[in-house]
């Protein structure tokens, strides 16, 4: 009795799709541009955590006891992740965390947004100056895009994991 092992290949699951050029080098390209961008954020943070805790406190979010340790924190986060994701290491928990702290961003961007209040992201730097609301909401989309992003790597990362057992 034969075993047909084609059955698993000529299905046509998204897990099953052949990987183009062009596909490749989106996913490489994504995944080095969310890893850097991640690298590039934390480094202020890291070297100055009282302006990035300035930061967190603007957002009105965390109680004021759990902002040092967030400051301190977050952006080694950051950094590990994204050095991960640019090397190619432990790429499913990498490119979850990022994802994760993208969706964390987001939301508290967009809760800000709903409040009505103007505040620089703090993403980059830590100028505490006002923006303006419409300035709030080109964060939102930057993040959103950003989020995209972050949603197709993890997908990519997910079918390339997931064609190794067939």
């Amino acid at each position: 009795m034969a075993i047909n092992r084609g059955v698993f290949l000529d299905n046509k699951s998204p897990a099953m799709e052949t990987d183009t050029p062009i596909r490749t080098i989106l996913y490489i390209g994504g995944r080095l541009f969310l890893g850097g961008l991640f690298v590039y954020a934390s480094v202020y943070k890291i070297i100055d955590p009282a302006s990035f805790a300035d930061s967190i406190w603007r957002y009105q979010i965390l109680p004021g006891e759990l902002i040092p340790l967030a400051a301190l924190v977050l952006p080694w986060v950051e950094i590990i992740a994204g050095v991960f994701l640019i090397a190619g290491l432990w790429l499913p928990g990498a490119i979850a965390v990022i994802d994760a702290l993208l969706v964390t961003f987001f939301c508290a961007l967009l809760f800000n947004v709903s409040r009505g209040l103007d505040i620089s992201c703090g993403c980059f730097n830590s100028s505490p100056e006002a923006v303006s609301h419409a300035h709030m909401w080109s964060y939102v989309f930057r993040d959103g895009a950003l989020l995209l992003v972050g949603f197709w790597v993890f997908w990519e990362v997910v079918r390339r994991r997931s064609r190794r057992f067939f």
